[in-house]
């Protein structure tokens, strides 16, 4: 969702709902200048690339330990 920042000043609360939703990005003269978004919906976001990463690639501590000591 897109709005603008006279927007977002008039009706705060109704958009504080509506990000657990959607994130809602803020304009100002046209331009995207801020993005409110719910922390529980980012960190889940993140936690979901993390698991798809670790399921497409399984490593073993041997092998991550490997290679992390070959990068010094």
């Amino acid at each position: 969702m897109v709005i603008n920042a006279t927007e977002l000043k008039a009706n705060i609360g109704q958009y504080l709902n509506a990000v657990s939703e959607d994130d809602v990005y803020i304009t100002r003269n046209g331009r995207v200048v801020a993005k409110l978004s719910s922390p529980a919906r980012d960190k889940q976001a993140v936690l979901d690339s993390l698991a798809g990463i670790t399921a497409k690639n399984p490593v073993s501590l041997e092998e991550a330990r490997k290679s992390r000591l070959s990068r010094t």
